[in-house]
């Protein structure tokens, strides 16, 4: 039985690793690339952490009806326990006079970006947001590397673009192909009934020719 076994304890405690988790989960939210590189025990254990959030900005997406925003409010709230949150110095920094506003946290930019851009792209997406990718061991201490990625990045779409123009490419080639064969084999039937009445022609006249001159024998 696997009790007490629902999740990688990573060598830290509870608050250590919850901590470590809302951090990898903001880098990957709001890194340039959309992946991160980390070992592989903590990409698996910030797959399903990160999904869950990505779950909520989908379903805030999805929402409708007279109370969407008061729905969608309480999902980016629920959404906001997934990251760290924002410079709780803030709202005092406001009221002080000649003082500029704090700068949001990196947490909040990503809770942006998940409800703003994540829900509506995997809006049509049942599940499986991010892949695992190994990329073997790690020198001086052995430990397995994997960069953890969102789906449908921009280098997927591009990818996909590409191979969608290769496929294009490649059946206007062979289209093209095949209607220079059917004009070569048009032009080759063309000539070989040019030839056969030319045999036919050159035939009648030897005949004609061989009787008019059995007719100036006689």
């Amino acid at each position: 039985m696997r009790h007490l076994n629902a999740h990688r304890k990573l060598g830290r405690t509870s608050e250590h690793r919850m901590s470590m988790l809302r951090n990898l989960a903001t880098s990957l939210i709001n890194a340039r690339d959309e992946r991160i590189k980390t070992t592989v025990q903590k990409a698996k254990e910030l797959r399903p952490f990160v999904e869950r959030a990505i779950t909520l900005a989908k379903r805030a997406s999805t929402l409708q009806g007279d109370d969407t925003a008061a729905q969608s409010l309480h999902l980016r709230r629920q959404a906001a326990s997934f990251f760290h949150a924002g410079n709780r110095a803030q709202a005092p920094s406001t009221g002080r006079r000649n003082q500029g506003r704090a700068p949001r946290t990196a947490g909040v930019a990503a809770l942006k970006r998940l409800f703003d851009e994540l829900g509506e792209r995997y809006r049509d997406r049942p599940g499986g947001y991010t892949r695992i990718i190994r990329l073997g061991h790690r020198d001086g201490d052995n430990a397995e590397l994997a960069i953890i990625e969102l789906v449908d990045n921009p280098r997927d779409r591009e990818h996909a673009e590409a191979t969608a123009k290769r496929s294009k490419s490649a059946s206007a080639k062979k289209k093209s192909a095949k209607k220079g064969g059917k004009s070569e084999t048009k032009a080759e039937t063309s000539d070989a009934g040019s030839s056969k009445k030319e045999g036919r022609d050159g035939r009648r006249s030897k005949e004609t020719e061989s009787t008019a001159a059995e007719q100036e024998t006689e």
